[in-house]
């Protein structure tokens, strides 16, 4: 008999140990698996909430928000780069170029969920190689537009969501209720919404706390 699991996975496209985390998270669940099941949600987190349209220089970012210099970037982009290699997320070499706003592609997961949580789960995989691996903006309508129809999702009223607010006020308020929470990092993994999981953990941890509550 399979014990099925809730997971909540609070996360930003934009966060490359978000990628880190549910490539983890899916590589347990694998391994867990008849034992232990899950159904998994993607609920939003925006890490650069007020960033504009056009972007910003990813080092200038950085460099503004943590103070960290070109080596220390650099260092740390190979750590990510080694650690997505290690569950097969695969990261561009010289990291992303420019930070975007992620509103519109939140507000797309959004619709995704209520059309089918398997296609919610296509498009954030998609979502987050465009903008980790192949070096894309998230916030692009052409792009958004592509994976959505990649993800199995309808172009017309996928077109017809970017090109107004809909949905904003909704993903605006899932937001507000997990920083409430106490949420301020990601990614967040809560599993039936009592157990919290942060960051981007190795496959070994999440299969430990995943067989722990399972068998509580």
């Amino acid at each position: 008999m399979t014990t099925q699991l809730h997971i909540d996975f609070v996360s930003d496209v934009s966060c490359p140990w978000c990628a880190i985390g549910l490539a983890s998270l899916e590589a347990a669940l694998q391994k867990l698996a008849p034992e232990i099941g899950a159904e998994l949600c993607f609920q939003p987190f925006e890490l650069n909430p007020d960033m504009p349209p056009e972007g910003q220089d990813a080092y200038e970012h950085l460099n503004q928000k943590y103070g960290s210099t070109r080596e220390q970037q650099a260092q740390m982009r190979e750590t990510i780069r080694a650690r997505g290699a290690g569950v097969g997320f695969e990261f561009a070499p010289a990291g992303r170029s420019r930070i975007y706003n992620t509103l519109d592609a939140h507000r797309l997961l959004h619709w995704a969920a209520l059309e089918d949580p398997a296609k919610q789960r296509a498009l954030k995989k998609a979502l987050l190689k465009a903008c980790h691996t192949d070096g894309e903006n998230p916030s692009d309508h052409a792009v958004l537009l592509r994976l959505a129809v990649e993800a199995g999702l309808d172009p017309r009223r996928a077109r017809e969501i970017l090109e107004s607010r809909e949905f904003a006020a909704e993903t605006r308020a899932r937001e507000r209720f997990y920083t409430t929470a106490g949420i301020h990092s990601v990614p967040a993994v809560i599993i039936d919404n009592k157990h919290l999981i942060s960051g981007g953990q190795p496959v070994e941890v999440f299969e430990r706390a995943l067989r722990q509550i399972a068998l509580a």
